[in-house]
């Protein structure tokens, strides 16, 4: 299958591109140094076929959600999605925050970076302070008033997938995996069963403020894509040759398995 169809009928072909590395390092904190590069870069991605582009406010914090606000916020033909629940104070200083209150203020600053609603507004972590049902409550509260379009969940369990979607349907969810680091595979059958969203972050082996081999691309984008008709994977750079090889390496894994 090379497209996946959401809850709520938006349907979209199964290539992904993650901003996080378009904000400079180390730890991706602060601005991309060469911002119009990037701003070409993603839209240089949208014309090649992505399709759906994953950020966090915790990436930068902000730069990554207003550089993607920047190159393609008036684009109807790309999903946006972002994360919320964690600020950060500096590269190596997360603070996680997913109370109601904090939610409101970030769907807000998200909506002002991404100059549109979000198109998914995913919980970056549980707030082991806030109980996963506020959480969601106040994402739920936001999607029904119009401030977010979809609700997703990021680094999360089975049980935690299973409370969540008893409050509110959820699209997505975002957890690592890779070729060599498979331990949510059972996430992704479940998910596939639910009808939702699976975006595997670290696709192609990175670790974020980790050095480390990264996996051969074509092997495993390819094997992320036909391991299950919801997966679409979010590999990230800076380069437009490496962006364009993930993007062939991933439309040829959909039509082999389609």
């Amino acid at each position: 299958m090379t497209t996946f169809i959401f809850m709520d009928g938006r349907t979209i072909d199964r290539i992904g591109m993650g901003v996080m590395r378009l904000t400079g390092q180390p730890g991706n904190f602060g601005p991309y140094p060469e911002w119009d590069a990037g701003i070409a870069l993603l839209r240089e991605a949208a014309n090649a076929g992505v399709r759906l582009f994953d950020s966090a406010r915790a990436y930068g914090p902000r730069h990554a959600d207003r550089l993607l606000g920047d190159a393609l916020g008036e684009d109807p033909r790309v999903m946006l999605a972002t994360k919320g629940g964690i600020d950060k104070l500096s590269p190596t200083d997360l603070q996680r925050d997913a109370s109601p209150a904090v939610l409101d203020r970030q769907i807000a600053d998200a909506t002002e970076d991404l100059r549109r609603v979000p198109d998914l507004f995913q919980l970056h972590w549980v707030d082991p302070e806030v109980p996963l049902e506020t959480s969601v409550e106040a994402l739920a509260r936001a999607q029904s008033d119009g401030r977010i379009r979809r609700i997703g969940l990021s680094n999360v369990s089975l049980d935690e997938l299973e409370r969540a979607s008893r409050i509110a349907p959820i699209s997505s969810v975002q957890n690592r995996l890779n070729l060599e680091d498979a331990e949510h595979r059972e996430m992704v059958a479940e998910t596939a069963a639910r009808g939702i969203a699976f975006l595997p972050y670290g696709p192609l082996g990175a670790a974020p403020m980790k050095p480390g081999a990264k996996l051969e691309p074509g092997e495993a984008l390819g094997w992320l894509v036909r391991l299950a008709p919801n997966v679409i994977p979010i590999p990230g750079t800076t380069q437009a040759a490496h962006m364009h090889a993930n993007i062939e390496a991933m439309r040829a894994a959909a039509l082999e398995r389609a």
